[in-house]
């Protein structure tokens, strides 16, 4: 079987909410040998802005979301450790803490559990808080764990204005120059970051974890 139709497969299994065809199907591309970094962006990556996008178009709703998020989360968790060992080496290491959140009014965790395992699997220490977090509560993780890094998360456009809220209120306490704040979502643009005063968004969880290395050492 050709790489392509790995990937096919998987991003397929996550767009029909089918978790014992995404598992499997991830289990066959890896014993396969093919790169686990391949199977999370051309994979379950492609399947999940699928999702994401047919949710946004009125396709999907919370039933389709809702399985496809679960079997997005299990086929990540036969990948991950696959991805650990192989991209946590010593040249990867990143000697920071990530507080990863949705945003409070917003439940949609497929990018955020996708950015957290790419964070996780670079060396980063990751903070994931789920989903519907209060603006506060987040800044406060943060403070608590010492994280160097905030990244937020919003699939709806009516819980992405609580992103700018949060950025708001870190300026408010003296806080915005501790902290890197990424911003995701399937309707967030460099724009729309940029404007709300955001460190940077980026198309995938590959590109977030360049920028978070990069804003890093910068």
């Amino acid at each position: 079987m050709a790489e392509q139709d790995f990937f096919h497969s998987i991003a397929q299994a996550v767009i029909d909410g089918d978790t014992d065809a995404a598992t499997e199907s991830v289990h066959a591309a890896l014993d396969a040998g093919i790169d686990p970094l391949l199977v999370l962006n051309q994979g379950l990556m492609s399947g999940a802005d699928e999702v994401g996008k047919l949710f946004e178009q009125g396709e999907f709703f919370l039933p389709e979301l809702m399985l496809a998020g679960r079997a997005l989360k299990a086929a990540m968790e036969v990948v991950k450790p696959v991805l650990l060992e192989k991209y946590s080496g010593a040249d990867s290491q990143v000697k920071g803490k990530v507080v990863s959140a949705t945003v409070q009014t917003d439940i949609h965790d497929i990018g955020k559990n996708i950015v957290s395992s790419m964070l996780t699997a670079a060396g980063f220490e990751v903070t994931d808080m789920g989903v519907d977090v209060p603006i506060k509560s987040i800044i406060d993780k943060a403070e608590e764990v010492g994280a160097q890094v905030i990244s937020l998360s919003a699939l709806l456009t009516t819980s992405m204005p609580f992103m700018k809220d949060l950025i708001d209120l870190l300026e408010a306490r003296g806080l915005r120059k501790k902290y890197i704040v990424l911003v995701g979502g399937a309707s967030v643009t460099e724009a729309w970051a940029k404007g709300i005063g955001a460190d940077g968004t980026a198309r995938n969880a590959a590109d977030a974890v360049k920028l978070a290395r990069k804003l890093m050492n910068s």
